[in-house]
C-alpha cells in the first residue's frame, strides 16, 4: 500500500501525521510511504530524516494524495484539500464531523473512507487515539488560561496559587475524562483551587481519592455550575460525547454573573463547546471577549507543542495505521471492533450515528453498508 503523509496546512498547524519513526514502521511492514516536503518541519523532523528510513519526499500535496491509498493526517481536511481527495481513498485522521456540516457534506460528497481517530474505541470505552492529545490539551488548558489572566492578556491580573497571604484562583473543570483530570492536576500543581465537576459519580469517587487536597469533586448540575460560576477566575471545559456535539453546560445568561475579565478555556470547541459563546479560534487569534468573559477556543491547541504532540500522537496511531495498511482497511475493520467505531464515511454513506444525527443527514450501519 501507498501511505501518503501531506503537510497540514491548518492556520499554525505545525504538527505532522507521522514521524520518521512510524514511517520506518510503516516501510519495513512493505508498504511505501511518500511525504510532503516540509511535513515534518514544524514539528522538528527534516526531510533528512523521512529520506534516510525510506520515505520519498515530493513536492505539493496534489502528488500526495494523487498517489497515495491512505491519507494519514493530524485534523482534518479544509476546504483546499477536498477537491484532491479521491473516490475509496482511505482517510485517517482526526475529523471531529459532528462540529462540521461543511465537512461532512464534502467527505460524504467524494466517496472516501474516512477513519475518525476521535471515534476509535476499545472495549473498556477509552479512546487510544483521542487520549494522547486530550492529554497534551488539558494541560495545555491550564497552562493557556493561567497567561490569559493575566492583566496584559485581558484577565483579572490573577495568579493561580496565589501567594502567602493571598487567596489561590477558583478553576471549574467541566468534566472529569481525560481532558479534565490533566487540567485539573495541573492547576492543583499551581496551587489553586480547583472543583472538577462530572456526571458519573464513580468518576468522582475516583477522582477525589487520587487527586490533591486542593481538588475537590462536584456533580455536575445545571444548579451546581450556576451557583459556582459566579466565583471562578477560570473555567475549562473537556465535556466529550463520543462522535457527538458537546451539550452547553454553560449558557450565555451565566457569563454575566461571572467576574469581569475571568477566563474561560473551552477545550470542547472542536466538538461544537460546552460553553454556549464558545467559537473556534486560531493560536494567532486565540481570545474574544463576551460579557466581559475572556474566551480561549483554539481547536488544535496541541499544534502550539507540535514536537511532543506528534511524537505522541504516532505512538498512538501506528499500530492502526500498520493494521490498516498490512489488511486493508475493510478487513482490519471487520477484525477489530475498535477500528470499526473509527469509521465515520464509506463512500457516500455516514456509518456514524452520532454524525447523522448531528446534521439530520441519512445513517446507515457500518455492516448493513459493507454487506457483513
Amino acid at each position: 500500500m501507498i501511505i501518503g503523509v501531506p503537510k497540514e496546512i491548518k492556520p499554525l498547524e505545525k504538527r505532522v501525521g507521522m514521524t520518521p519513526g512510524g514511517c520506518d514502521m510503516m516501510i519495513r511492514n512493505g508498504h511505501s510511504v511518500i511525504v510532503q516536503r516540509s511535513a515534518g518541519e514544524g514539528s522538528g523532523f527534516t526531510d533528512d530524516k523521512y529520506t534516510a528510513v525510506g520515505a520519498q519526499i515530493v513536492d505539493t500535496a496534489e502528488e500526495v494524495y494523487g498517489r497515495a491509498d491512505m491519507i494519514v493526517k493530524v485534523k482534518e481536511p479544509i476546504a483546499p484539500e477536498y477537491p484532491l481527495i479521491r473516490k475509496d481513498q482511505v482517510l485517517f485522521t482526526y475529523f471531529h464531523f459532528a462540529a462540521s456540516r461543511e465537512l461532512t457534506e464534502a467527505m460524504v460528497s467524494n466517496g472516501s473512507v474516512c477513519i475518525a481517530y476521535e471515534t476509535v474505541q476499545r472495549a473498556d470505552g477509552s479512546l487510544p487515539l483521542l487520549i494522547p492529545m486530550s492529554e497534551v490539551a488539558g494541560r495545555m488548558s491550564t497552562q493557556e488560561g493561567a497567561k490569559f489572566l493575566e492583566h496584559p492578556m485581558g484577565g483579572r491580573g490573577v495568579l493561580l496559587g496565589g501567594v502567602p497571604g493571598v487567596k489561590p484562583a477558583n478553576v471549574m473543570v467541566l468534566g472529569g475524562g481525560v481532558v479534565g483530570t490533566n487540567a485539573a492536576k495541573i492547576a492543583a500543581g499551581f496551587g489553586a483551587r480547583v472543583t472538577i465537576y462530572d456526571n458519573n459519580l464513580y468518576r468522582l469517587r475516583y477522582l477525589d481519592d487520587v487527586m490533591p487536597r486542593n481538588c475537590e469533586t462536584q456533580m455536575s448540575t445545571s444548579a451546581n455550575i450556576r451557583e459556582a460560576i459566579v466565583d471562578a477566575d477560570l473555567v475549562i471545559g473537556g465535556v466529550l460525547i463520543v462522535g457527538a456535539k458537546a451539550p452547553h453546560l454553560v449558557t450565555r445568561d451565566m457569563l454575566s454573573t461571572m467576574k469581569p475579565g475571568s477566563v474561560i478555556v473551552d477545550v470542547s470547541v472542536d466538538q461544537g463547546g460546552c460553553v454556549e459563546t464558545s467559537k473556534p479560534t486560531t493560536h494567532d487569534k486565540p481570545t474574544f471577549v463576551v460579557d466581559g468573559v475572556v474566551h480561549y477556543g483554539v481547536a488544535n491547541m496541541p499544534g502550539a507543542v507540535p514536537y511532543t504532540s506528534t511524537l505522541a500522537l504516532t505512538g498512538a496511531t501506528l499500530p492502526y495505521a500498520i493494521d490498516l495498511a498490512n489488511k486493508g482497511w475493510e478487513a482490519a475493520v471487520q477484525d477489530s471492533k475498535e477500528l470499526a467505531l473509527g469509521v465515520n464515511v464509506v463512500r457516500n454513506t455516514i456509518v456514524y450515528k452520532a454524525v447523522a444525527d448531528a446534521f439530520d443527514m441519512p445513517f446507515q450501519e457500518l455492516d448493513s453498508v459493507m454487506g457483513w
